[in-house]
This record gives C-alpha cells, structure tokens and sequence, in this order.
C-alpha cells in the first residue's frame, strides 16, 4: 500500500503545528491579561478556548507526522475553530485555517486519506451512451387536449406624452 504523504500533507501537518505553539502563548496572553482587571475576570473562560484548541492542535500535528502513518480523517472541525479564532484577534491561525480547508478539498490530498483510510475513492459516473435507451414513442395525438388558445388582450397604446414648457 503507497501512503507516502503528500507535500500539502506536510504544509497542513507543520502549520497546525505552528499553530497550536501560536493558539497556547495567546491563550495564555489572553488569560493573563484578562485576569488583571474585573470584567476581564468574567471572560476569562472565553480567553481559554484558544489555549484548549492549541492542544488539539498540537494532538493532530503529531498525528500526521507520525511513521507510520496512522488512520486519521482530516479535521476540518480543527480548521473551522483555527478560522474562529479571528474573533479573538489571532490573525495567524485564522489564515492557517483557511489554508487548511482549501487544502483538504485537494485531490491528492482526499486520495490520500482515502488509501490512509482504506476506504475506496468514488470513481467517475460514466454517463450511459444513447444508442443504448430504448426509442422513444410519440405520444398519441388526442383532438380533447388541443383546444385552441386563446390570446390575453394587449393593452391599449398611450398616446405621447407632451413636454412641458
């Protein structure tokens, strides 16, 4: 079974991990800062999400570079919170995660999860050929159904319009 890894494989692999370094030093930023002042405190469990999604993360980084590969799906959920994370400010891991879905709708990229996996990949429909359907019969012509139409009454042309002086 082939299961060398794709490149784009190694691009989501190393900035998930990046990312998940980034996602706990602003969660722990975040937490700290929050912390020093009274409303603050109140956000705080808001300011822990990030550090929470660095450490998933991290736990899936670890997953894609280990040897041998083992069955993993990609994780668009980790992607989609690394694009949330915008709200929080952190630029840096909402591009990663943009970067992260538009990779994982690659085709090699879904082809190799697929072998990873061991789950066939859905080959092409091939369309049936014309030749192969039985002809077509014409309807029969019954004189109830074709009645004459009528046409709806046009409306009646203005007359031009005067200019003002």
């Amino acid at each position: 079974m082939n299961t060398t890894k794709p490149t784009l494989v190694h691009v989501i692999a190393w900035t998930t991990l990046a990312s998940g370094i980034v996602n706990i030093v602003w969660g722990f930023a975040a937490s700290g800062t929050a912390i020093s002042t009274l409303i603050g405190a109140i956000c705080v469990p808001l300011t822990i999400l990030p550090t929470l999604l660095g450490v998933f993360e991290l736990i899936y980084a670890a997953k894609l570079f280990s040897n041998p590969p083992q069955a993993i799906q990609p994780s668009t959920n980790i992607a989609v919170f690394e694009v949330a994370c915008a709200l929080l400010g952190n630029a840096f891991s909402m591009a990663v995660g943009i970067l992260s879905l538009v990779f994982y709708n690659d085709s090699v990229v879904k082809d190799y999860f697929a072998r990873l996996n061991g789950t066939p990949t859905p080959s092409p429909v091939t369309p049936v050929p014309p030749a192969s359907l039985p002809p077509l019969e014409p309807a029969p012509a019954t004189e109830e159904l074709s009645a004459p139409v009528e046409e709806a009454p046009s409306k009646p042309k203005r007359a031009p319009r005067k200019m003002a002086k």
